[in-house]
């Protein structure tokens, strides 16, 4: 798809996080010359909860990665739900669609491995080079490249401006993403957004140190269990295995505004929940690993077009976080590889409007794939805003088996989008009778 021979690549990459990374992988190993800008140098932290739920794993089995414990990966068995003073361990179901298994691995590392793994597939990488704008055509308007900065260690100009030239460029710089912004591709005020919150603990010599299953809290209290005030949000624990475990809390609302509204201390929640767990788990400040550190999640689409005149945003920076479960990781691989596939098809074609045809699949895609999941999610979060609906489903929804098959399946998005139980038959189901995000 090389235009001009000033073209420095057939596509530019903003961002090296898995969506980037997805989206390198894939673009290279279809023979495109891809080049990836990311402003900090690896290994660098992002704010996560470092689990991989099956579907993400799916994913990375497509990409080829290895995800060996040797290297560094940690396998979980499934979810387990604490709440209403019980816990429910629920395994990972056995599909055909995804593995039976999830993963876990922090950040730090994982994004540094993903790519590694790019590269090794032939896209080139350029660290610490900040992307300031897009280079749009003087005539159509359309992006053919980015303006961008060298930085240096400390984050500061360090050399003269540049500018990369491409016929797509894929926006990866998550939730704020300046990229989509200075393009007038604003976020939605009526898609959910959460807030999240975590840090690392020490863990060996304690209960938590090889846990084979993710924890979720859907009870957060600031004071003794069940006699003092129901914390608004959930709290996970996942083993890293390797002596640490990530453990955060988050919570969301229906809308940005609604967010806002609610005004709540993340930090002040974390440090109440974490005091009232078991001492045996070891959740004290001597045993913390750096601080609390916060992000956005942007959920459900939340930032549209996903494709406009040469651009095509993935993961984060398009708001495709999952109402359900605040899961960004799968969906941000799944859509790198599809934005590959739509612009390598885009290559072959012959003219520009059958090229902008193509490339404009990659929403149909990415809708008619989870465009109804994230309306049911939608949904969901409107109800759970209503503590007393909360509650309710805790007191008299969790105890039951069917109800939890429901919950493990639909809160994971680990179903059989075609056949499978009767549980994944309603879910699919339901995900197509309801107008797609």
């Amino acid at each position: 798809m090389r235009a001009v021979d000033r073209d420095d690549a057939d596509v530019i990459v903003v961002g090296a996080g898995p969506a980037g990374a997805s989206a390198a992988h894939w673009c290279a190993t279809a023979g495109l010359d891809v080049l990836v800008l990311e402003k900090s140098a690896f290994p660098r932290d992002k704010i996560c909860g470092d689990g991989l739920t099956p579907r993400a794993v799916a994913e990375l089995a497509r990409m080829g990665v290895d995800t060996r414990a040797e290297d560094g990966w940690i396998r979980n068995d499934g979810l387990r739900v604490v709440a209403g003073g019980r816990s429910w361990e629920l395994a990972w179901p056995e599909l055909t669609t995804y593995p039976g298994y999830g993963l876990a691995r922090s950040r730090m590392t994982l994004d540094h491995f993903l790519v590694q793994h790019a590269q090794a597939s032939g896209a080139k990488l350029a660290e610490r080079t900040k992307v300031t704008g897009p280079l749009t055509d003087e005539r159509t308007g359309r992006v053919v490249g980015v303006h961008a900065q060298p930085l240096d260690a400390r984050g500061r100009a360090d050399g003269a401006p540049r500018t990369f030239r491409a016929p797509v460029v894929v926006a990866a710089d998550g939730v704020s993403s300046r990229f989509a912004t200075a393009l007038g591709l604003t976020r939605r005020d009526d898609r959910p957004m959460g807030t999240a919150v975590r840090t690392y603990y020490r863990t060996e010599g304690t209960p938590r140190h090889a846990d084979a299953f993710m924890e979720s809290h859907l009870e957060l209290w600031d004071g003794t269990p069940g006699q003092s005030n129901l914390l608004p949000g959930y709290g996970w624990i996942f083993a890293l295995g390797d002596g640490t475990a990530n453990v955060g809390l988050g919570s969301v609302a229906s809308t940005p505004a609604r967010q806002s509204a609610q005004g709540h201390d993340y930090r002040a929640m974390m440090k109440a929940w974490t005091a009232n767990t078991p001492p045996e788990w070891g959740f004290t400040p001597e045993n913390q690993i750096g601080p609390v550190r916060g992000a956005a999640l942007p959920m459900g689409f939340n930032r549209s077009p996903m494709y406009r005149d040469g651009t095509v945003l993935v993961g984060d920076s398009a708001g495709m976080v999952s109402p359900f479960n605040g899961e960004g990781i799968a969906y941000a691989l799944q859509a790198g590889r599809v934005a590959a596939d739509a612009i390598a098809q885009a290559r072959t074609r012959l003219t520009d409007d059958a090229r902008e045809r193509t490339l404009a699949t990659y929403t149909d895609r990415m809708r008619a794939d989870l465009g109804g999941y994230y309306t049911l999610g939608r949904w969901f979060v409107r109800l759970i805003e209503h503590p007393a609906v909360m509650r309710a489903c805790v007191k008299y929804g969790l105890p039951q088996p069917v109800v939890m098959q429901f919950v493990l399946k639909l809160l994971s998005d680990c179903y059989e989008p075609r056949g499978g139980d009767w549980v994944d038959r309603v879910i699919a189901g339901l995900t197509k009778v309801v107008p797609n995000a």
